[in-house]
């Protein structure tokens, strides 16, 4: 055991003014309770996809050229396309992200660095060579297994 206790850790980046307290336990569980990978639409487009036949890698680390890494959803190697499943609220979906109300002097700037961070991969991708989709997380299944199957030569 590392005799890390997160609990600790949480209430010391609290009081440095890092991140927000939670405003309740319940808040709490719910923000821990967010997954990085496998979230509900990214499995069902993994299983839809399995299903038919295609064969990739998940939450696959690709090391591009000048140190930039990136980290997609759905990797298919040797066909180098990459697919990301986002969150609506998470990279700020122009039909369904909304603005914090609160803590908003945490939140903005967190989700415009998401943003940020999204075409900055998108670019890096690209330029090595690598076909790109983004998938919101509110599009149909049918919907983003034709944009994947599009993408994929």
């Amino acid at each position: 055991m590392s005799g890390h206790d997160p609990i600790e850790g949480r209430t010391k980046a609290h009081e440095k003014g890092l991140y927000p307290a939670p405003l309740s336990a319940g808040r709490s569980r719910n923000m821990q309770a967010n997954r990085r990978t496998d979230t509900k639409p990214e499995v069902v487009l993994r299983s839809a996809l399995h299903r038919l036949g295609y064969r990739y890698r998940k939450d696959f680390l690709l090391r591009l050229p000048e140190n930039v890494r990136v980290r997609p959803d759905i990797v298919f190697t040797a066909r180098r396309v990459a697919v990301f499943v986002d969150g609506c609220f998470w990279h700020v979906c122009p039909q369904h992200g909304r603005q914090p109300t609160t803590n908003e002097w945490y939140w903005t700037p967190k989700l415009q660095r998401n943003m940020e961070r999204d075409r900055r991969a998108d670019l890096a991708l690209a330029e090595a060579g690598w076909n790109v989709v983004r998938i919101w997380e509110h599009e149909s299944l049918e919907d983003a297994l034709v944009m994947v199957r599009e993408a994929l030569p």
